[in-house]
């Protein structure tokens, strides 16, 4: 298990730093100082857990968003889920979602992907009236997301979109994780007829034997995000994992 730790921590983290090399707790540090506007300064003052705080002592959050397309650059935001949790721990209850009106419009195949309608969305609010809450939830914790590169492209261009500056922060991709658990077979191996280990959320979750939720509801995925997570260490890692291990 400690090789199997070790190969894929190398993989995953990335050196576990922050832009520009950095490790996370001094690029916040520094952002702290640098940012303008105050909802950032405020959110990037409350600090992030250094690369070697145990997995068991970190505060963590699962998020979900559901978009009007899937490149953040051209597409934006329809609703957020954010569940807060421990490794050990989901707290359910406190759980919240928001549905907010997007930028730019809402694509047939987006309404068809999630459900969101335009007539969900006439008359909730933008994303920037709902940040400084949003952005609360998030501080001082680790985020969890499957395959964080959705969430995270997407928040750091809204929020520039609104405030004039992005947002960057450590994030725990659990799609990731599954892709260094799962040996995908070989290119000889799939000529026998081996296939490839699907790592999407659900597929992912049934290999642990949780419960099936149904998909593309930002809340319930968050929420699913956050036990796959919980699964995922306690089968192939330990509370006692550097969370630097597997932040990116």
């Amino acid at each position: 298990m400690a090789g199997f730790q070790q190969r894929f921590a190398s993989k995953l983290s990335g050196g576990g730093v922050g832009p520009g090399n950095e490790p996370w707790p001094v690029f916040f540090a520094r952002m702290a100082e640098q940012a303008q506007h105050p909802l950032l300064k405020r959110f990037y003052a409350a600090g992030t857990p250094t690369g070697d705080t145990p997995l068991a002592e970190v505060p963590l959050v699962a998020i979900d968003f559901e978009t009007t397309g899937l490149d953040a650059s051209k597409c934006d935001i329809v609703s957020v889920g954010i569940v807060p949790m421990t490794l050990n721990r989901i707290y359910n209850r406190q759980g919240r979602h928001w549905l907010v009106r997007p930028r730019t419009a809402l694509s047939a195949d987006s309404v068809v992907f999630h459900g969101i309608t335009h007539s969900d969305i006439d008359n909730a609010p933008d994303l920037s009236e709902q940040l400084d809450d949003i952005l609360e939830h998030l501080q001082g914790k680790v985020v969890i997301a499957h395959c964080c590169s959705i969430e995270r492209n997407f928040l750091d261009m809204a929020v520039k979109a609104r405030l004039g500056e992005g947002v960057v922060f450590p994030m725990l991709d659990t799609m990731a994780l599954e892709a260094g658990i799962q040996r995908q077979p070989t290119l000889i191996e799939r000529m026998f007829g081996a296939r490839r280990k699907s790592i999407r959320l659900a597929d992912s979750r049934e290999r642990y034997g949780l419960p099936f939720y149904h998909p593309h509801h930002a809340l319930s995925d968050a929420l699913a995000c956050g036990e796959l997570f919980q699964a995922q260490i306690a089968h192939h890692y330990s509370g006692a994992t550097a969370i630097g291990n597997l932040w990116q």
